[in-house]
C-alpha cells in the first residue's frame, strides 16, 4: 500500500457517516466542534456561504468541497445575513430528524452532502497533523475529475440507496476523502513550505523512501539501504527526512510497524506470532514489548478491548 492509501486505512474509527440535505431558503447552521472526528461539505446544487471559525465568509458555489481534518466547528447558511440556527449541527450524531430543512416551505435553493468520520487520535497518521484547519477545494472545469466522479456517485447513491448501500457508501466516502488529500497535496504547491508532510510526499527522495516502506513494513530497513534508493549517503539522507517527516528514518519505520500491527490485531485473528512476521518482528517477546511501550497495552489485550465496541454504520438520506 503506499502512503495515502495506509492514512485511510488507519485513521478511521468505525464507519463513516454521510446525508444528502436539502435546504430551503432561508436557512443557516451551525456545526459544532467535534474533537477526534474529520468533517466535509460538499455544495451538489446551489450555492451558499461557509463561516469559517476564524476569518471572513466564504461564498460556495455547485461542486465546492470543504473538509475539516481536525473536526472543528463552523457555520453555513444561504446568505451572509441569516441568522444561524441553534442548537448546532452534528453530522456524526444518530439522533432522530438530524438533517431537517432549515424552512419547511419554498423551492429547494442548496443541496449539500455533508458527513464526517470518526478518526482515532491515538493512531492517526502524522499527516493529518500537518493539514490546515480547513482546506476549501473550489469547482474548477476539467480539473480534480476524479473528485467530482465520487462525489457524484455518493450523491446518488444516498438519494436512492439500493442493495448493498452501505458497503457502496463506505467505500465511496474512503475514495472521497482520498480524492481530497490528493487534490491538496497534488494541486497546491504553494503549501509545500520548509518541512512538513506536503513537501514530504512531493520529495523524490523521502517520497521513494516512504512508498518503500509501506509496501514492505517486514524488511529490515536501515537508513543506509533507503539512503542509498535515492543516490543519498546516509547522513545527507537521515537529515533530508527527519527535516521534512518530523522524525529519524528508522524512527518512522518503528512507528509504522506497530501502527499496521495495531491495525491487523483490529480487522483480523491471525496469531501474535504471524502479525509480529508481518511487521517485521524475528521475536514474539520482542514484539510485545515494542507494541506496548508504543500502545500502553500489550497486544492481546489491544485486541480484546477493540473488539469489545463494535461500531453500527448509520448512513442517513
Amino acid at each position: 500500500m503506499d502512503v495515502l492509501s495506509d492514512v485511510i486505512a488507519i485513521m478511521r474509527s468505525g464507519q463513516p457517516r454521510s446525508a444528502r440535505v436539502e435546504w430551503r431558503a432561508p436557512w443557516g447552521q451551525r456545526f459544532p466542534s467535534a474533537p477526534g472526528s474529520a468533517g466535509f461539505q460538499v455544495v451538489l446544487q446551489g450555492s451558499s456561504w461557509l463561516f469559517p471559525p476564524d476569518g471572513e465568509p466564504i461564498a460556495l458555489s455547485t461542486g465546492d468541497v470543504v473538509f475539516f481534518p481536525h473536526g472543528h466547528g463552523y457555520a453555513m447558511a444561504d446568505t451572509p445575513s441569516t441568522p444561524v440556527a441553534e442548537p448546532a449541527c452534528d453530522p456524526l450524531d444518530e439522533g432522530p430528524g438530524l438533517f431537517a430543512s432549515a424552512s419547511i416551505d419554498g423551492p429547494v435553493t442548496t443541496v449539500l452532502l455533508c458527513g464526517g468520520y470518526r478518526l482515532d487520535p491515538s493512531r492517526a497518521h502524522p499527516i493529518l497533523r500537518d493539514l490546515p484547519d480547513m482546506i476549501h477545494l473550489p469547482a474548477r472545469l476539467g480539473l480534480r475529475t476524479e473528485l467530482r466522479a465520487a462525489v457524484e456517485f455518493l450523491g446518488a447513491e444516498i438519494r436512492s440507496p439500493r442493495l448493498g448501500a452501505d458497503t457502496v457508501v463506505s467505500s465511496l466516502l474512503d475514495m472521497l476523502l482520498l480524492y481530497i488529500l490528493r487534490a491538496w497535496f497534488d494541486a497546491e504547491p504553494d503549501h509545500c513550505q520548509v518541512g512538513g508532510w506536503a513537501q514530504a510526499l512531493t520529495d523524490p527522495v523521502v517520497s521513494a523512501a516512504l512508498d518503500a516502506v509501506h509496501r514492505d513494513p517486514a524488511h529490515p530497513w536501515t537508513v543506509q539501504e533507503l539512503g542509498a534508493r535515492a543516490g543519498l549517503s546516509r547522513a545527507a539522507f537521515s537529515r533530508r527526512f527527519s527535516t521534512l517527516v518530523g522524525q529519524p528514518p528508522l524512527a518512522y519505520v518503528t512507528w509504522w510497524r506497530l501502527a499496521t500491527a495495531a491495525r491487523l490485531l483490529r480487522q483480523s485473528d491471525a496469531a501474535l506470532g504471524e502479525i509480529a512476521a508481518r511487521v517485521g518482528y524475528t521475536s514474539e517477546f520482542a514484539f510485545a514489548n515494542a507494541f506496548k511501550r508504543e500502545h500502553g497495552l500489550a497486544p492481546g489485550k489491544y485486541r480484546r478491548e477493540a473488539c469489545s465496541f463494535p461500531v453500527r454504520e448509520v448512513v442517513k438520506t
